[in-house]
């Protein structure tokens, strides 16, 4: 399966502003892992994810957040995740990374 990655930085509020779309599994894990730790090395922000065209994410894209999430941690920094398809805020939530992550909407 793919995964499309759009990102996009906000200066005006200083964040990294990132859409994905399709399915986020362990044949597009890498790609994404990639794409985030490449925006972190231009600018450490906040990371603000857009999962409303997410179709599915299984537990090695959740790591390949995780990773990321813990760097920015480390930075006083954070990812919020917006607009989960029901089936996407189930796994956060069935995980508990829900109280990891923020999630919004």
């Amino acid at each position: 399966m793919s995964i499309g990655i759009d990102s996009r930085l906000d200066s005006t509020k200083e964040f990294w502003e990132i859409s994905l779309e399709g399915e986020l599994d362990i044949s597009s894990a890498d790609k994404l892992k990639e794409n985030l730790h490449s925006l972190l090395e231009k600018s450490m922000l906040d990371m603000k994810i857009n999962l409303k065209e997410l179709d599915y994410i299984d537990s090695t894209g959740l790591g390949v957040m995780i990773g990321v999430l813990k760097k920015l941690k480390l930075n006083d920094k954070q990812i919020y995740i917006s607009n989960p398809k029901s089936n996407v805020k189930k796994i956060f939530t069935i995980t508990g990374l829900d109280k990891i992550f923020k999630l919004e909407g």
